[in-house]
């Protein structure tokens, strides 16, 4: 039994299917399947069920399963330990990071942090903040950048708060002014984006709260063809602050502060798991976080 047939059994248990642990650790169908018949031969049982629909475990795969997590992270944490005695410049950091951070925050972090330890190898996985918080349960990632969320095992460190502001066409009657109440916003053809993150049903809450029903004439999967309907003229949207401060800085966009509602804030965090040693590179990740934002942070 080798660390390649637990964790690939550790993967497809986690995503019922051979394709997806494929893709999440990089290798072939083929060679998981490979990986997961060896293991089967050497423990003389079938661990998953094979279907038209994906797979699922067996009792026997159940019952394998939290003795092969805990050797999945004893050997992740002997791994660590090794990291622990190189220099830090020598180790590897795992991060995950929500989209719209990872876009338009995560460079410039990335840039500080890379000034100070150039030669450690960053590896980066984005998805929506419950999708790193899975990612780092896994220990897909050993350091999480997401919307603030709660979980018993999860520690969570607030950064800033991502402030969520109204936008127009500097030719749009509300530029001149600069302000509008949110009956006059909810009124103009607003755009959307991505249905299916926080930001799509914060911004209707937000409406919902007001007593006001927003007259929504475009949903958007991007965020920047949301900017850049805006920059036409073809509607206003509520968007976060720093998706366009380029934009405010050259004048394609105007930021419009809605007079009659408290402003509309998220807080972003970061977030690692509780009650486990840090190795030296997620330490020195999270000392420049500390100096950036000002935190204030468990040794660990």
């Amino acid at each position: 039994m080798d660390f390649g047939q637990v964790e690939a059994f550790v993967q497809v248990s986690a995503h019922n299917s051979f394709s997806r642990a494929a893709e999440v650790l990089q290798l072939t169908q083929p060679s998981i399947t490979a990986r997961i018949q060896s293991l089967e031969r050497e423990v003389g049982e079938e661990l998953f069920e094979r279907g038209g629909r994906g797979v699922r475990m067996t009792d026997a795969g159940l019952a394998f399963l939290p003795y092969a997590e805990r050797i999945l992270r004893t050997l992740v944490e002997g791994r660590d330990a090794i990291d622990e005695v190189r220099n830090v410049q020598l180790g590897s950091l795992q991060l995950g990071s929500a989209l719209t951070v990872s876009t338009y925050v995560l460079p410039r972090i990335l840039h500080a942090f890379r000034s100070q330890y150039g030669g450690v190898d960053v590896s980066i996985r984005t998805g929506r903040s419950d999708q790193v918080l899975a990612m780092l349960q896994a220990d897909e990632v050993q350091v999480g950048l997401v919307r603030s969320l709660s979980h018993p095992d999860v520690e969570t460190v607030h950064l800033y708060d991502d402030e969520i502001v109204l936008s127009v066409n500097p030719e749009h009657p509300f530029a001149a002014s600069g302000t509008a109440t949110v009956e006059d916003a909810a009124s103009e053809p607003i755009v959307l984006f991505d249905r299916g993150s926080s930001y799509f049903g914060l911004i209707h809450g937000f409406f919902r709260q007001a007593g006001v029903v927003p007259n929504v004439t475009m949903e958007l999967d991007s965020l920047e063809a949301t900017k850049r309907m805006v920059e036409e003229g073809l509607g206003i949207a509520l968007v976060p602050l720093v998706t366009i401060e380029r934009e405010l800085e050259s004048g394609r966009l105007v930021r419009i502060e809605i007079v009659d509602v408290p402003p509309l804030k998220r807080p972003i965090s970061l977030i690692y798991k509780r009650h486990r040693k840090r190795p030296r590179t997620v330490q020195a990740f999270m000392d420049t976080m500390t100096e950036m934002y000002a935190l204030s942070l468990p040794v660990g």
